[in-house]
Parts: C-alpha cells; sequence; structure tokens
C-alpha cells in the first residue's frame, strides 16, 4: 500500500516557505497580473469578492480598486500583514483574514467571484481546495485564476528545483491547474462553463544574474532550495535557473525579458448547484 502523504507536514513546510524573504518584494512585480484577471473575469462594483491565497494582497486590492467588498485569505501572517498595509496606502477597505484554502473559514455561498493568482493552486490537497472555491462561491457566481501550466517558464523552475530537492511524494504537481483536463476533473458537473485565456507576464531584470539574486532573496521557495544546498550544489542550482532565463530572453540586449506563461481561467458555478 502506498502510503498517503503528510498534509499537515508539507503545509508548515510551504508556510516556512512562503514565510522566508519577502514575497511582497516579488508581489509587486506581477501586479499587472491580478489587473488582467479582474477584467477577465468583469468583476463588479458592489460585488461580494473572495481572493484566496492572497500573499500580500494584489488581487484583492486589484478587486478594490474596482468598487468590490473585498477580502483576502491567507495561511502566512506575515504577508497578510503587508497586505493591509499596502491597502492601507491606498486608503481601500480590504479586510484579511488568516485561513487556510482547503478549509475556508466562511459559509456557503458567501461570495460572488472567488479569485487566486498564483496561489490556491499550490494547495497539496487539490480536490479539497477545488471544493472550497465552488463552496463558497454563489450558484451563478464566478471562479477567477491565474495558473501557471506544465510548459510555461514557471513550471521549468519548479522542475528545475525538484532536481535538487524532490517535492512531496503523492502530491499532484500545481501546474496541472493550469490545464484544461485537471480543471475539468476539479470542478466537474458543478460548472456550466471553464474557459482558459493564455497570458504571458514579463520578468524584466538587469541580467539572469540580477534575477536570481532578487528571487533568492525574496522568493521564499526559491531561497530555501538554495540555501539548502552544499555550496557546490548551490552554484549548479543557480546556474541552472540562470540559464532557462536565459535562454527564455526576449530583450535583444543583456538586459532581462522573460515572458513567463499562465492561463487566466473563469469558471461559472451552475445555477442549480448544490453547495458541497
Amino acid at each position: 500500500m502506498v502510503a498517503q502523504p503528510d498534509l499537515a507536514v508539507i503545509k508548515e513546510g510551504q508556510q516556512a516557505a512562503w514565510a522566508a524573504g519577502d514575497f511582497s518584494m516579488f508581489a509587486t512585480t506581477i501586479t499587472i497580473v491580478s489587473e488582467t484577471l479582474c477584467e477577465t473575469v468583469d468583476v463588479r462594483a458592489g460585488q461580494r469578492v473572495l481572493d484566496v491565497a492572497t500573499g500580500s494582497g494584489n488581487t484583492a486590492i486589484a478587486a478594490a480598486r474596482r468598487g468590490c467588498e473585498v477580502t483576502g485569505v491567507d495561511y502566512v501572517p506575515a504577508v497578510l500583514e503587508r497586505g493591509r498595509m499596502r491597502a492601507a496606502v491606498e486608503r481601500l477597505d480590504v479586510t484579511f483574514v488568516e485561513g487556510d484554502a482547503e478549509d475556508l473559514p466562511f459559509p456557503d455561498e458567501s461570495f460572488d467571484v472567488v479569485l487566486s493568482t498564483f496561489g490556491v493552486m499550490f494547495a497539496p490537497h487539490q480536490e479539497r481546495a477545488a471544493a472550497e472555491l465552488l463552496r463558497v462561491c454563489r450558484p451563478g457566481g464566478k471562479i477567477g485564476l491565474a495558473n501557471f501550466p506544465p510548459e510555461s517558464l514557471a513550471g521549468g523552475f519548479f522542475r528545475t528545483a525538484a532536481r535538487y530537492k524532490l517535492p512531496p511524494r503523492g502530491v499532484r504537481a500545481p501546474v496541472l491547474w493550469g490545464t484544461e483536463d485537471r480543471l475539468v476533473e476539479l470542478f466537474g458537473d458543478e460548472v456550466s462553463s471553464i474557459t482558459l485565456t493564455p497570458r504571458a507576464v514579463h520578468l524584466r531584470y538587469r541580467s539572469a544574474a540580477h534575477w536570481f539574486e532578487f528571487f533568492r532573496q525574496h522568493f521564499g521557495p526559491i531561497g530555501l532550495v538554495h540555501e539548502g544546498l552544499e555550496p557546490g550544489k548551490r552554484e549548479r542550482f543557480a546556474n541552472d535557473l540562470m540559464e532557462l532565463v536565459s535562454d527564455a530572453n526576449r530583450s535583444g540586449d543583456d538586459t532581462i525579458k522573460a515572458p513567463v506563461g499562465y492561463v487566466d481561467v473563469v469558471i461559472t458555478k451552475r445555477e442549480s448547484a448544490a453547495s458541497r
């Protein structure tokens, strides 16, 4: 019998990884993703919006800019505090709540729109996370996701990291959330439509070395893998990642402009769907 993964231990490791460095520094470089997702979903002023795995609040803040009644939820207190600071600076009313994407602390059918940007896709129990998104979304409401597909540059980063630190056994790859087949499996008959729109956001840095140093310092999952390696492997890990970015570079000069592909996903919950 294959041993089942210890999800509690996996989540503890994830929380430590996302709390390491300063995730908000990375998040500010991809705010365009959240703005685009809100436009793709067509969020409307006055709607009740939940941003799941909000991090430092990119998507929650984007929805609040559009006059929505917004809540952001995440299981890393440090990044939530950054979100509160950012919302306060813009004088936006966003409620930030500590909570788990697999056990959302909200009643059934609480929200008109449920969003997540490169967030819920990392939940180790994918079926449970998808069920929670559906549960808190009202019938006829929308679920909007920005997810990395397997073939993206981000997928390459994850595969490279896995060569140096094996991912937990028994947990399906997060990038499957970027494929239509897996989304149909996860959301099934409770939705009336699932649409995927290919997008790209660009990494823009002075050089591949500048990109890696920035990510090592601020993007916790990369930084922790790097720190956990012996010196020789650290250098190889860094070089492998920088090679990926250099190969993807489209700047035409010495700077980096590397497109990271992702998909905007819009899921409409059936009007007659019963809450799970």
